[in-house]
């Protein structure tokens, strides 16, 4: 049996010794919690391609949708082309949580980029926030939506240490105001007493990810986009049409001519999901698997203790724990359990290393049933950076592209979605000449591949990647 997001919804019942004749006990199931909350919008698989389109998305995800509504909204005739369903990949498979900052640390950032681009990069990620804010407002998203802050918390003292220097720079060079949290007064934020403090953003968000992917279909299509499911993009070359120049897509979908669609451009959004028809793109985004675990509906008075401020937490290490509140009172629980992208393989070793990682966080759930484990895949790049813009050179230069969110994609993915729309307009309006464009300081940063090429976006390097990291949290 599968589900929407494409994992079996398997029973795991001896992962955790649960008794299948028990009538309290609900098997553990391999299956997407939040996808058991939304109402997708219905596509109807008989619909033909269209023959010729201004804009071609690839992706059905955040960072699709959010351009495709865009473009939709300025009069451009959008295809979206999703290899499987609305949001299939990670813009449903997350935590939901919609953060401010980047995955590097601000001082990092300024050794890379220097003072006056980081706070550009800075500023574009409070910016985010008020992007996914303002569209679930503008269209009526009902995603649970709300500016609950995140908790960073510090694993060792040293981390502890560095979060007053950081919190010094953030509110010095950006003008961004956090909150540290010495460990003797941690209690307020978060019921457990294993770390050495913590690190208060009341910007950033929570969401449930699969209702807002949801809205951001209805809302794109509402606008005039076209999406189509299972229809994988097969490959992709430049070609004239009635004298323009644009590119002729090849799909899975239908038979003949009727598999092929002609853009004058065409946009990639396609995250730890990028695959051979992009090339380019691929061998230059890692895709990482991460893995979540949702318990049963706690009582009020157990999530409250875990959780006071109901923030999104996530933890120092590079190996990581991310875990919130879900909005109907679940321990959502989330790491890299695995940094191979998910199977079921993964996935059921996953459930397991997961639940004792939040037992030794939070003790108090030991006796709580786990009921659903799944996995998704993120898209890192090299440099652990977002990256933006549009290909330069190759066989596939002149398309656009957003990608690399190294978890932090609900915001950032929605965000980039929007504005490399907005240049792609910009761009069509000027005949690419023209100087008014959209601000994105992610636009033109250096776009890293593999040392010495020894990558084709199969990342065999992954178990020593892992090793390494664990190995830089135990030294840190």
């Amino acid at each position: 049996m599968l589900g929407r997001s494409g994992i079996p919804c398997v029973p795991l019942i001896s992962v955790f010794g649960l008794r299948r004749d028990s009538p309290q006990v609900m098997p553990l199931q391999e299956r997407n919690y939040w996808l058991a909350t939304a109402e997708f919008p219905a596509i109807d698989p008989s619909c033909p391609l269209p023959q010729v389109c201004d804009v071609a998305v690839i992706g059905a995800g955040f960072t699709g949708l959010s351009a495709a509504r865009t473009l939709a909204k300025r009069g451009a005739k959008v295809a979206v082309l999703e290899s499987e369903t609305i949001g299939w990949g990670a813009s449903s498979r997350n935590g939901g949580m919609v953060l401010t900052g980047m995955k590097l640390g601000v001082n990092k950032l300024i050794s890379m980029y220097g003072r006056e681009l980081t706070q550009r990069m800075y500023a574009a990620s409070l910016a985010t926030i008020d992007c996914v804010e303002q569209i679930v407002g503008e269209e009526g998203i009902d995603c649970d939506f709300s500016r609950c802050g995140h908790l960073e918390v510090a694993c060792k003292q040293k981390h502890f240490d560095d979060y007053t220097r950081q919190a010094e720079v953030i509110e010095v060079e950006f003008n961004h105001k956090l909150r540290v949290v010495p460990r003797h007064e941690l209690h307020a934020e978060i019921g457990s007493n294993i770390y050495y403090g913590g690190m208060v953003d009341d910007v950033s968000a929570g969401c449930n990810p699969a209702r807002y992917v949801a809205g951001l279909a209805r809302a794109a299509m509402k606008s005039g986009a076209e999406i189509f499911e299972h229809t994988r993009v097969q490959s992709i070359q430049r070609d004239a049409c009635q004298g323009e120049v644009g590119w002729k897509i090849q799909t899975s979908r239908g038979s003949g001519s009727g598999r092929e669609i002609w853009a004058h451009e065409v946009f990639v959004g396609t995250s730890g999901y990028t695959g051979p028809a992009t090339p380019a793109l691929q061998k230059k985004i890692i895709p990482i698997g991460s893995f979540i675990i949702t318990t049963e509906v706690l009582s009020p008075k157990l999530a409250h203790e875990l959780s006071p401020r109901n923030r999104m937490i996530y933890d120092s290490k590079n190996y990581l724990y991310y875990y919130r509140l879900t909005p109907d009172g679940r321990m959502l629980f989330g790491g890299r359990a695995a940094f191979f992208p998910e199977n079921d393989q993964t996935i059921r070793r996953s459930a397991e290393l997961l639940r004792r990682g939040m037992i030794r966080v939070y003790p108090q759930l030991a006796d709580a049933r786990v009921e659903y484990v799944w996995g998704g895949t993120l898209d890192f790049a090299f440099d652990m950076m977002p990256h933006a813009g549009r290909l330069n050179e190759g066989k596939l230069g002149g398309m656009y592209y957003a990608l690399g969110y190294a978890g932090h994609g609900v915001a950032m993915a929605t965000y980039q979605g929007q504005k490399i729309a907005e240049l792609m307009a910009a761009d069509r309006a000027s005949d690419g000449a023209g100087n008014d464009k959209p601000e994105n300081p992610f636009i033109g940063i250096p776009f890293p591949g593999a040392p010495l090429g020894l990558y084709n976006g199969m990342p065999w390097f992954l178990p020593l990647a892992g090793a390494w990291y664990k190995i830089l949290d135990w030294v840190s």
